[in-house]
């Protein structure tokens, strides 16, 4: 059948890497962030009971991004999921999300259950507004999903672009299915992509 190549860390809004199924060893459940995905969240006291829980909202920044009101003129992004600990060791955000905030922990003057400390985690975000790196094919987001587009960056590696061209690189392939093993790829599939979750193998074909 096609090709297989290992994958890597990705990069930045218009990239991010496809963990591909060749026997590279990769941490099951590890996502790739985008600059703001790194970013410290500190809360300011007021917001939610806890502190960026699902359905509240961040603002924009990729060093610092604060809990703010979802209907202020500084929301940017709202939490689609939350979870505590490390994003690598913990369940994958929802396929669309655009980035994600790590929440490193605090010992701020207010806190949700009045002890003193907000625990570490992260948040998956999505934009309250266009772009969508998250969306299919659109070249960021922290998943590979059935849709997104991929270019070989190197030997044995392959990193995701934006399907139209517009993200700096021409996609070599695209995914277009996500089945529980490459056995179920159909005929024509050049890349097996590694995904995650229930099918974790994503088929790509050139294009």
């Amino acid at each position: 059948m096609g090709r297989s190549r290992s994958g890597s860390r990705g990069v930045p809004s218009a990239l991010c890497a496809a963990l591909l199924l060749s026997g590279c060893q990769s941490t099951p459940g590890t996502t790739t962030v985008t600059p703001a995905a790194s970013a410290t969240a500190v809360r300011p006291s007021g917001y939610g009971a806890v502190f960026l829980a699902v359905g509240e909202c961040s603002s924009s920044g990729t060093a610092r991004a604060t809990e703010v009101p979802c209907a202020g003129e500084r929301a940017a992004a709202r939490v689609v999921a939350r979870h505590d600990g490390r994003a690598e060791n913990g369940p994958p955000c929802p396929a669309t999300t655009d980035f994600v905030l790590h929440i490193s922990e605090s010992r701020p003057s207010a806190d949700e259950d009045g002890d003193g400390l907000v625990a570490g985690g992260y948040a998956c975000m999505r934009n309250l507004r266009p772009p969508h790196p998250g969306d299919p094919g659109e070249g960021g987001g922290p998943r590979t999903v059935v849709g997104d587009c991929v270019y070989e960056a190197g030997p044995g590696e392959v990193r995701e672009t934006a399907c139209a061209g517009t993200g700096g690189r021409a996609p070599d392939h695209r995914v277009t299915d996500a089945v529980t093993d490459r056995a179920r790829c159909p005929a024509g599939t050049g890349l097996y992509v590694r995904l995650g979750g229930e099918r974790p193998v994503g088929c790509a074909r050139p294009v």
